[in-house]
């Protein structure tokens, strides 16, 4: 895998040079790293490529190209240290090699086709298909649920929109069937994910139901235009927890995300299914003042997919289509971006991202704009070491990314090691804003690790 992305790197480099060279269509993009060798990406370190201290001074002091004609000019984030790097110059015969393996040519070109910003590349048809449909509904009521007046509005993504279900009478728990107050999901049926029926994310959720971390779904039905879910209501999401903590969290409390996080993944996992859109935003807790208040929830099942075959239990063929892209732009694997078929290392690696986001509250990758943002945004992805990532993180989240990173795509990832990374950081029970039941239970099933997090 290092050796891949290495070369993977050294294309989008060189073909960013080649650009500049060519007149027509020209793309600004931003600064380039120097060549890091193999594995350079990712737990290579960042001394290996680096050069002459005097040379990499000049080069950083020299002043950006400005752009020409209808360029898209990438904002500078050189006030951030991990861009203070030198350019790199890569030879012109690996650049073409990588190229044609790997149709990063074909990332680019269809680039232009995802324009949100920090949205799933993969939902803006849907997106743009729901401004015109049909109200939802003012009432409902469906697969034998009692009836529920739509109420506020909580959200909505490419693929549905979710609203706050008041029952009309009855109702006596804040969970569960014969809750008073629940979340609607509702889809649109000519939405892009109802084109055979109804939506894949209703098989996922049958599957799944009772799996740790997952909100049940209680009921289920199409009413006039719309396939709705009958769910769990749920509390704020990690991004609103973020943001109410003034857009920085303790690692402490991060390090308790990272355990069940990962368990949740882990139990996902097992019943044969990828997330493929890992973020704060899908991460919930539970109902304020309720039990669950401090337990996490994953939602939002919408671009979850297979990674072994229901007959055989075998891994799902690779394949790569790079002019395909699922998922969130920000948080996404370099493999979503190249177009690769997901898998169980596409969900951790979004993970390590999102984990390395709550702590330092940016992304190096943020910021650009224009059509080719995905493009840009990948090259950015591979050209940032594990070192510069996590700067300024605590050295189990920099040893969680160059792990899941560096996995093979049928790999099966080693769940209670990975947890047991963070057991320097979690806190004793009672201090632990975030409960990790489920990670506890993962380690307890390794004999070895039972010792972990119990104090």
């Amino acid at each position: 895998m290092p050796e891949l992305r290495s070369g993977v790197r050294r294309a989008c480099l060189r073909s960013s040079r080649l650009e500049d060279v060519q007149a027509a269509d020209q793309v600004a993009a931003p600064v380039l790293p120097a060549p890091r060798g193999r594995g350079g990406r990712r737990g290579g370190g960042g001394a290996a490529g680096r050069g002459n201290k005097k040379a990499a001074a000049a080069g950083r002091g020299r002043p950006a190209p400005k752009a020409r004609g209808k360029r898209v000019e990438a904002i500078d984030l050189t006030d951030q240290p991990f861009e203070d790097i030198p350019e790199a110059i890569v030879g012109e015969a690996v650049a073409a090699t990588a190229q044609q393996d790997l149709g990063l040519n074909k990332v680019a070109d269809r680039a232009a086709n995802f324009k949100m910003e920090g949205a799933s590349g993969d939902r803006l048809a849907a997106a743009e298909d729901e401004a015109t449909t049909t109200p939802v509904p003012e009432r409902v009521q469906v697969g034998g649920s009692p009836e529920y007046i739509t109420d506020r509005k909580l959200g909505k993504g490419g693929f549905g929109q979710v609203y706050v279900g008041r029952r009309i009478t009855g109702g006596a728990s804040r969970t569960g069937p014969d809750a008073y107050e629940v979340a609607l999901k509702l889809e649109h049926r000519r939405s892009k994910g109802c084109s055979y029926g109804p939506p894949f994310e209703w098989q996922v959720y049958q599957s799944l139901n009772g799996c740790y971390g997952i909100p049940s779904v209680h009921y289920k039905g199409r009413q006039g235009d719309y396939y709705i879910l009958v769910m769990d209501m749920l509390g704020p999401s990690l991004w609103d927890v973020w943001n109410s903590m003034g857009q920085a969290m303790s690692s402490h409390m991060v390090a308790c995300i990272a355990v069940e996080s990962i368990s949740i993944l882990e139990k996902l996992h097992s019943k044969g299914f990828v997330h493929g859109d890992v973020k704060p935003e899908n991460f919930l807790l539970g109902q304020p003042g309720s039990p669950d208040e401090k337990k996490l929830f994953l939602i939002d099942l919408g671009l979850a997919s297979k990674w072994k075959k229901a007959s055989s239990s075998q891994h799902v063929e690779y394949d790569q289509r790079p002019d395909i892209f699922r998922g969130t732009i920000r948080y996404a694997s370099v493999h979503a971006h190249l177009g690769r078929t997901g898998s169980r290392r596409d969900d951790l690696e979004s993970l390590a991202y999102t984990l390395i986001f709550l702590i330092r509250g940016r992304l190096p990758w943020q910021g650009f704009q224009g059509d080719n943002k995905i493009f840009l945004v990948c090259k950015k992805k591979m050209a940032t070491s594990a070192d510069v990532l996590s700067c300024f993180c605590p050295p189990p989240f920099k040893h969680f990314l160059e792990m899941v990173t560096n996995m093979k795509f049928d790999e099966e990832p080693n769940y209670a090691k990975l947890i047991s990374l963070f057991d320097s950081l979690i806190e004793v029970p009672a201090s632990r804003p975030i409960r990790i039941d489920g990670a506890l239970k993962v380690c307890s099933a390794v004999p070895m690790l039972r010792r972990f997090f119990l104090y």
